[in-house]
């Protein structure tokens, strides 16, 4: 430790401090621009300069190493008079637009030039002009005159979000934040970028104009997207949401949240939205009132019992509903008699279950995952189905992480990867089994140490803080079990801890409330693959867009007598019977626990739009018309309460008895269906912003490997026929030269693609 005086206050920091962080150790505030505490040092804007005694002239607070009794003076007149002098430098060509600004009010140039700033500027020079560019619909870069060249954007798409997006061009007066060559800024966490801007040069394009800083009531949230469940400030006038932004939260999300949890808030305040309870009556909507919607399904479950048994009836919830909601589905249709429950619709291997009332988990804490030494992560595309997981994992490549994959390997995860395996899905099982062989005898099933499995294998043996992951796909993969088991031998072996990434924001809570089958139940697979199912309530999920098997599910459900659908969203429509009108996440109260089983609660921070309900309340009374016993909670604690009881930890578990098995070669291609990133719930699909990005443009393209792109003699532009288990689809293709040989990467989770057939099976493809 090294002990400096700063301001007359003795401060005791770490050897390579620089006077900055002494600064915010001792709660001294030192005025900044290009300094942040998540970013490398710049030094840019030399606001920040202090008087240092023995130094010449003011330092930089934020690039000045810290010495043993050096002593600083933030407030002396030396200090504050070289502040006083860079802010009139600042402020030469800054227009002076604070009216019109967005920004305004929540500028940090504009508040620090109330206290460093002159009354009025000796510079009667023409301001200089930077124009506009477009970098897509997310952000805004219309009033580029405003930025003072901090570099904070350039450093985050560097440091963070891994891809250097924007860059400086030029020199002097003519410098300019750019894209390069004209392209748009498309990294899954770009609206970072307009949190840490200074000044209004960086905007929220679908927010801009809409209000003033002061106009907004500020509430917080949590996100109901992936599994980190990053903090959220939900801002909102006039009862309607209109910007969200990041709660800092350095156990979860940081300072940091991903563009979905950012924009999809969109999709709230879109036509999509359902605004009342609607009844199909002779092929027609009819909108009802809540007693009639209600009495009519409570009928219609009663009569669908007598007639085909409790049996017939079931429920499938989406994992991105609350705790309470999942846990009053379960007990509606627990109490009708049946246990055909289940939110994991995009799941093959319904097997691979944690014991009664147990869950599959991260194995480690979310915060652990920037500190990792060694990483194996098996069947995830990460950087999309866990932004804010990524980064953190590439945090810890740039300490000198060594991060490994197995998996399909045609996306770029934006960090430095110590080895990357690229294995069609049906060879993960073998490829796992061939790292086991590395450590010799032993391993549950043989395979072959072939020099890339020798070498995750010794990484694995050597650091101390290590992790095997399983990403989405290891979840939903056909032998799920088996690449568990052989993780948990590779963990045991090695002293990683291993666990699942998680898919939704609640799919730990989904466990631990028992919304699956738990004695003799059919699964979600068994309810989406045949004509079993009489009635079917469907809690936040179009099954169509959200199962393994989207024309499976199609026909499951046109098969049903009764199917009614409780969404925010006019969903379903073409094979529901009854549709309800539930709260978001913004309308209601509830719970998501969060991959590492962090329990979330949250309030709703708008009234309910028009006669919308929130679900828990909707099931509650459902319960009530059917005269089921416990459905008298005032709360959504109460509900929660019953729910999860006390603590939960122990319920925790990654553990399996499992016995992997190789998979049959596949005949024909192979299909992996990859979910793209705005198509995971309704939310991020009816946000339209999120829609025209690049992600959401190109998600309907089929990614093909070299040699198959080179057999169907395919060029750029070029589209291609699928046909699926009776299904065909048409899309335009991609190369993808990362790929394995003998697979296609067809995405899921879309309407293009919803006639297809199972997500890991095989398909044929020709050229249009």
């Amino acid at each position: 430790m090294v002990e400096i005086e700063l301001d007359g206050q003795k401060v005791s920091v770490q050897e390579g401090s620089m006077v900055m962080h002494a600064a915010e150790k001792a709660g001294t505030y030192i005025p900044h621009f290009c300094y942040h505490k998540k970013l490398s040092i710049a030094a840019n804007c030399r606001m920040c300069l202090v008087d240092v005694e023995k130094a010449p002239k003011p330092m930089p607070a934020c690039a000045t190493p810290v010495t043993q009794g050096m002593i600083v003076r933030t407030k002396s007149d030396k200090a504050v008079k070289a502040q006083q002098g860079v802010m009139e430098f600042l402020l030469i060509n800054h227009p002076l637009d604070c009216p019109i600004c967005d920004q305004g009010g929540e500028c940090q140039l504009q508040d620090l030039a109330v206290g460093y700033g002159a009354g009025k500027s000796r510079y009667t020079e023409e301001k200089r002009v930077v124009f506009h560019k477009n970098v897509g619909p997310l952000i805004s870069m219309e009033e580029m005159s405003r930025c003072i060249h901090c570099t904070r954007c350039v450093r985050f798409g560097q440091e963070i979000a891994g891809v250097m997006e924007l860059g400086m061009a030029h020199r002097g007066e003519h410098s300019e934040i750019q894209t390069f060559v004209g392209r748009t800024v498309d990294s899954e966490l770009s609206g970072n970028m307009i949190d840490i801007c200074p000044v209004g040069a960086l905007t929220s394009k679908p927010f801009r104009y809409s209000a003033r800083t002061w106009e907004l009531s500020r509430r917080k949230s949590v996100s109901p997207h992936d599994s980190t469940g990053a903090n959220l400030v939900v801002q909102v006038k006039n009862h309607q949401v209109l910007r969200v932004v990041p709660l800092e939260n350095e156990d979860v999300n940081e300072c940091w949240i991903a563009d979905r949890d950012r924009f999809s808030y969109e999709a709230l305040n879109g036509d999509q939205r359902l605004t009342a309870p609607m009844i199909k009556q002779g092929g027609a909507w009819k909108q009802v009132d809540w007693t009639v919607a209600l009495e009519y399904i409570a009928n219609g479950l009663k009569s669908i019992k007598a007639d085909h048994g409790a049996a017939s009836i079931g429920a499938l919830g989406s994992a991105h509903s609350t705790v309470e909601e999942l846990h009053l589905l379960a007990q509606v249709v627990r109490g009708l008699g049946s246990d055909n429950i289940d939110h994991r619709l995009r799941h093959s291997d319904f097997g691979n279950a944690a014991s009664a009332g147990q869950a599959r988990w991260l194995g480690t804490s979310v915060a652990s995952l920037s500190e990792l030494d060694r990483a194996l992560v098996i069947g995830s595309n990460l950087r999309k189905d866990h932004p804010l997981f990524a980064a953190r994992l590439r945090h810890a490549a740039r300490r000198g992480a060594a991060v490994h994959r197995i998996g399909v390997n045609g996306d770029d995860w934006l960090m430095p990867l110590a080895a990357s395996q690229s294995v069609a899905p049906s060879g993960w099982v073998q490829a796992l089994a061939d790292v086991t062989a590395a450590f010799g005898a032993g391993a549950p099933l043989s395979g072959t140490a072939t020099d890339e499995a020798k070498a995750i294998a010794a990484s694995l043996q050597s650091g101390q803080r290590k992790a095997i992951l399983l990403g989405n796909a290891a979840a939903e993969h056909p032998q799920a079990a088996g690449l568990l088991a052989l993780a948990q031998w590779i963990a045991q072996q090695t002293g990683a801890s291993v666990g699942y990434l998680t898919a939704a924001a609640n799919t730990v809570g989904a466990q631990l409330v028992k919304a699956q089958p738990q004695v003799d139940g059919l699964n979600a697979g068994q309810m989406l693959n045949g004509t079993s199912l009489k009635a079917a309530l469907l809690l936040n999920t179009d099954p169509v867009l959200d199962s393994a098997n989207a024309a499976a599910a199609a026909k499951a459900l046109d098969a049903a007598e009764m199917v009614v659908v409780l969404s925010p969203f006019k969903s379903g429509l073409e094979y529901a019977d009854v549709v309800l009108p539930i709260s978001p996440f913004t309308e209601t109260s509830g719970s998501f626990v969060n991959a590492e089983g962090r329990l979330q609660s949250f309030v709703g921070v708008v009234r309910p739009l028009a006669e919308t309900r929130p679900a828990w309340k909707v099931l509650r009374v459902l319960g009530n018309l059917l005269g089921l016993p416990g459905f008298d909670q005032d709360s959504s604690e109460q509900v929660r309460e019953q729910a999860l009881g006390g603590d939960f930890s122990a319920r925790l578990s990654n553990a399996t008895s499992a016995t992997p098995q190789v998979a049959a070669e596949a005949e024909g291609v192979e299909r992996f269906a990859n979910l793209p990133i705005y198509a995971t719930d309704a939310l991020v699909r009816n946000a339209t912003s999120l829609q025209l990005s690049t992600d959401g443009r190109e998600a309907a393209t089929v990614g093909l490997p070299s040699g198959l792109w080179q057999q169907l003699g395919l060029a750029d532009g070029d589209q291609v026929r699928i046909v699926q288990d009776g299904g065909a689809a048409q899309l335009p293709a991609r190369l993808e030269a990362g790929l394995p040989q003998g697979m296609a990467r067809v995405p899921a989770g879309l309407a293009q693609t919803a006639s297809l057939g199972a997500a890991f099976g095989t398909l044929s493809i020709s050229k249009v």
